[in-house]
């Protein structure tokens, strides 16, 4: 399998299905098209390392299956290896657990145009507007949810590693570099996923990277 991401410091579907390639534990390669570089829109009209049908990352190639989008690449990896490595067993977790990928997988506009990824990146006395602060608000109830209901197996939304982990990863990224506060126990989850030894790895590549995007450098304005 080889896996085309964007730049590690910007791309947060890049992230999840980075993520969702390890927690399925399966060998890939991957391969890295800088968004917006000078390549970016060659690329993405290639019949090669893109497919013409998406023209975005991340992609997987599994021999001639071409899977893009995050949720469709985790849900397709799901299928090989077996779903519970990605999903809680009980069913009442495993349906908050979707609702809440799916949510994040069409949701919270607000807070990706105002907050993009930016990992290397620390922000002080951010002003937000209120739609990103309804984002914020959100998702902080979400995880108060998943950790009260289901998080007694461990550190994270359901105790163990998974699928939601995995959508919610870029979102830790962002309140991390914008400075949000956040309660007690977000600070919690957030420190499991920022330690996590997968997200370090992506963490050291990301601040190895020599690429800039300056739309996405500047400071958000409310």
């Amino acid at each position: 399998m080889k896996l085309i991401i964007g730049n590690k410091n910007y791309s947060s579907w890049s992230l999840r299905g980075w993520l969702a390639c390890k927690q399925a534990g399966l060998s890939f390669d991957e391969i890295t098209v800088p968004l917006f570089g000078e390549d970016w829109e060659a690329k993405k009209r290639s019949d090669g390392e893109l497919t013409p049908s998406s023209g975005k990352v991340p992609v997987l190639w599994d021999d001639e299956a071409v899977v893009w989008d995050s949720l469709a690449i985790l849900e397709y990896l799901g299928d090989k290896v077996g779903r519970d490595r990605f999903w809680p067993k009980d069913d009442a977790a495993r349906a908050l657990a979707r609702a809440m990928v799916a949510e994040m997988h069409s949701s919270y506009l607000s807070l990706r145009r105002e907050c993009p990824m930016n990992i290397r990146t620390r922000h002080e006395n951010v002003k937000i507007s209120e739609a990103t602060k309804q984002d914020v608000v959100r998702i902080l109830g979400l995880w108060a949810e998943a950790r009260a209901r289901f998080g007694s197996g461990g550190p994270f939304l359901f105790g163990t590693f998974g699928a939601a982990d995995i959508f919610y990863a870029p979102v830790v990224s962002r309140f991390i570099t914008y400075g949000f506060g956040v309660p007690g126990f977000a600070q919690s989850y957030m420190q499991a996923v920022w330690t996590h030894d997968w997200l370090q790895q992506w963490i050291g590549a990301a601040e190895d990277e020599q690429w800039v995007i300056e739309q996405y450098e500047s400071v958000p304005a409310a």
